[in-house]
C-alpha cells in the first residue's frame, strides 16, 4: 500500500463529523443507504448529500424523510437528523457539477448508473456517458482539484463480471476506473462493492410479478432456466458498510448470497393460485446465469469474514492479508440454487409473500 493511502478501519465510528455524498441517491439503494447513514450506524455524519438529476425523485424523497404526506411552500425539518440531509441537483456526466458537490466531501458512495439492461442495449452511448464518463468525472475532479475525499465506494453489479451486455461492460470499465484511481489520487481510497439482484427494488422482477398476479396473470418470464442472485437492499448496504470498514484500496467486496430460479420465485409468489406462466424469451443483453466471481478472478479472491474480496488486478495495489483463499472455480448463480422451503423462507424473510403449494401453468 502506498504511503498516505487510507487503509481499512474498524476501531472507531467512520463517519462521525464527515460530509457524505451519495451520487444517484434517489434510487432504491440510495434511499436505504441514506436512512441508515442518518441513523448513525457507522458514525454520525455532519451532512448527507443526495446528488441526482431527478428533481421529482428528490422532492418525493425529501417529503418521505420528513414523514410528510402533503407538500407546502415552507419545508420544515421536524427532526434533528433532517438538518443533516440536503439535496443537490446535478448529473455525474457534468464534471463541473461533480466537482462542486465533492468540494468539501469526505466520503462518496457512487451509485449513479444506467442499470436497465435492455435500455443500455438500445442506448449504449448513453450508458457509456453515465456509467463510464460519470466515474471518470468523479476521479478527475478529485485528482485535478486535489480534493480531500478520503474514501470512494463504487457500487457495482454481478453483470460487470464476465459481461455480455452494455450495462455490464460499462460497469466493468467503471470498476477498473475506480481501482486505477488509487494510483493517481494520493490520500483517497477507492474501493468497489459488487452484488446481484436486489429483491423488490425499483425495476426488479418482484414488483412486476406483484402487478401481474394482482391482475390475474399471466406471469411473464424469459426462460425456465434463468437464475439470479438474491439479496435485500439492507443486505446490499451491509456489504457497502463492510467495504467501507475493512477494504484496502482497489479491493472489490462481494456478498456470499443465495440464488434462485426466477420461475421458482414466480411460483412462490403466486401463493397457490392458478396463474398462467408465459415464457417470452431472453431480452436484449440478458444472461441465463450471473457470475459474482469469475474463474479468472478466483486466484485473486479470498474470504474475509462473511464476504468475498477480490484483490486489485493492478499488482502495485495489492497488500498481504491473512484472509482464507476462495477455493471455488467461480461463483455463479447456477450453483446451489434455492428451492422449496428454503426459497419460501428467503422470500418471506425479505417481505415477499410466498407460500408453498403455488401452481403455475406453462
Amino acid at each position: 500500500m502506498r504511503p498516505g493511502r487510507p487503509s481499512a478501519h474498524e476501531d472507531k465510528p467512520l463517519l462521525d463529523g464527515k460530509k457524505v455524498v451519495i451520487t444517484g441517491g434517489t434510487g432504491s439503494l440510495g434511499q436505504v443507504l441514506t436512512r441508515r447513514l442518518l441513523e448513525g450506524e457507522v458514525g454520525v455524519p455532519r451532512q448527507v448529500v443526495v446528488f441526482s438529476r431527478s428533481e421529482a425523485l428528490q422532492h418525493t424523497m425529501r417529503l418521505a424523510f420528513q414523514h410528510r404526506r402533503v407538500a407546502t411552500d415552507d419545508i420544515v425539518y421536524d427532526e434533528e437528523r433532517h438538518h443533516r440531509l440536503v439535496f443537490r441537483l446535478g448529473d455525474v456526466r457534468d464534471l463541473r457539477a461533480v466537482a462542486a458537490v465533492l468540494r468539501d466531501a469526505d466520503v462518496v458512495f457512487h451509485a449513479a448508473a444506467m442499470k436497465q439492461v435492455p435500455a443500455c442495449e438500445y442506448h449504449p452511448v448513453e450508458a457509456v456517458r453515465t456509467n463510464v464518463d460519470g466515474a471518470a468525472n468523479l476521479v478527475r475532479a478529485i485528482q485535478d482539484l486535489g480534493l480531500g475525499v478520503q474514501t470512494v465506494v463504487g457500487i457495482s453489479t454481478d453483470k460487470a463480471c464476465k459481461p455480455v451486455n452494455v450495462m455490464g461492460m460499462t460497469k466493468a470499465i467503471q470498476e477498473r476506473i475506480l481501482i486505477d484511481a488509487n494510483l493517481h489520487c494520493d490520500g483517497t481510497r477507492f474501493i468497489v462493492a459488487r452484488y446481484g439482484n436486489v429483491i423488490a427494488s425499483r425495476g426488479s422482477v418482484v414488483p412486476l410479478f406483484r402487478e401481474q398476479i394482482a391482475h390475474g396473470g399471466p406471469l411473464t418470464l424469459t426462460t425456465p432456466e434463468m437464475t439470479r442472485f438474491l439479496l435485500s437492499l439492507d443486505e446490499a448496504v451491509d456489504l457497502i458498510f463492510a467495504a467501507l470498514r475493512f477494504a484496502h484500496g482497489g479491493e472489490t467486496y462481494i456478498p456470499r448470497v443465495p440464488a434462485a430460479r426466477i420461475a421458482d420465485v414466480a411460483g412462490a409468489m403466486a401463493e397457490g393460485r392458478e396463474i398462467e406462466l408465459r415464457y417470452t424469451g431472453i431480452r436484449p443483453g440478458e444472461k441465463v446465469h450471473e457470475v459474482l466471481v469469475s474463474e479468472e478472478e478466483t486466484p485473486r479472491t479470498s474470504v474475509r469474514g462473511e464476504h468475498l474480496v477480490v484483490a486489485p488486478i493492478l499488482p502495485e495495489l495489492r497488500v498481504e492479508t491473512a484472509d482464507e483463499p476462495f477455493e471455488r472455480r467461480e461463483f455463479s448463480s447456477a450453483d446451489e440454487v434455492l428451492q422449496g422451503t428454503e426459497l419460501h423462507a428467503l422470500l418471506n424473510r425479505h417481505g415477499v409473500t410466498a407460500r408453498r403449494g403455488a401452481t403455475v401453468t406453462p
